[in-house]
């Protein structure tokens, strides 16, 4: 008789009573990681049906996964940072032709580099930094959200889980337009702001309750809030960096 590896009772059979945990691990082959594939692929479970379920009832979906069933989905972290690769996979093979001595902000307007002021730059960093700009954008609509809905239930780590998923579709919305972009020289970004806009007030709205028109206008005055409170800390730092520089 053998102990479990992972909580070491004993194991009768292939697999520990206690934890569910096998007695022996399968040899990693190409079958192994065709199933890894499989299980994240998968349509009824994984990152298509996150991504479907976050298009088509973005809060209702939020919901389900904090109260009910969190094996179907995606968790909202690693689906922010595999939505923010496959940006940074899109904008790499898909450049789009840019002013010169120009960098990109952010996908809504480009800075002349001479000149930028260190909040700016700021900017420019988390630009760069999707991963860390999507999570950082979302603790600031985090607080947005829990001060204007302050009689609601849901914590703010669970306000923020809905806005790590709302980061991933928002991302994938912008990588979808720097494909179109790319190959129509159509300038679609300029469409973006108010879909993004647009789509975050409807999942909030509808994550803290669909039937109620007061909510989507509480989460437009949540974003305006969280985006408000984003600026005025990266120019209070930015200002105070040049002080000290």
């Amino acid at each position: 008789m053998n102990n479990c590896k992972k909580c070491n009772e004993p194991v009768h059979g292939n697999y520990c009573s206690n934890c569910g945990c096998p007695t022996t691990l399968k040899k990693i082959d190409g079958r192994y990681i065709i199933n890894e594939i499989g299980d994240v692929l998968f349509v009824n479970s994984g990152l298509f049906y996150t991504i479907k379920s976050l298009i088509t009832k973005p809060g209702k979906t939020v919901r389900y996964f904090i109260a009910e069933d969190r094996s179907r989905y995606v968790r909202p972290i690693t689906f922010l940072v595999i939505t923010s690769l496959f940006y940074a996979i899109v904008k790499y093979f898909f450049q789009i032709e840019l002013k010169e001595n120009t960098y990109y902000v952010n996908p809504f307007f480009d800075i002349s580099v001479e000149g930028l002021p260190t909040s700016s730059l700021i900017l420019f960093w988390m630009a760069e930094n999707y991963v860390y700009s999507g999570i950082i954008t979302g603790l600031f609509m985090t607080f947005g959200v829990k001060i204007v809905f302050r009689k609601i239930d849901y914590n703010l780590f669970e306000i923020f889980i809905l806005l790590c998923f709302v980061s991933g579709i928002s991302t994938l919305f912008l990588s979808v337009c720097t494909i179109f972009q790319s190959l129509t020289h159509l300038n679609i970004l300029k469409l973006l702001p108010p879909i993004v806009m647009g789509y975050l007030i409807w999942a909030t709205g509808q994550f803290l309750g669909e039937k109620k028109i007061a909510n989507y206008i509480k989460s437009f005055l949540s974003y305006i809030l969280g985006v408000l409170m984003f600026v005025v800390l990266i120019v209070l730092v930015g200002i105070l960096i040049d002080v000290v520089i």
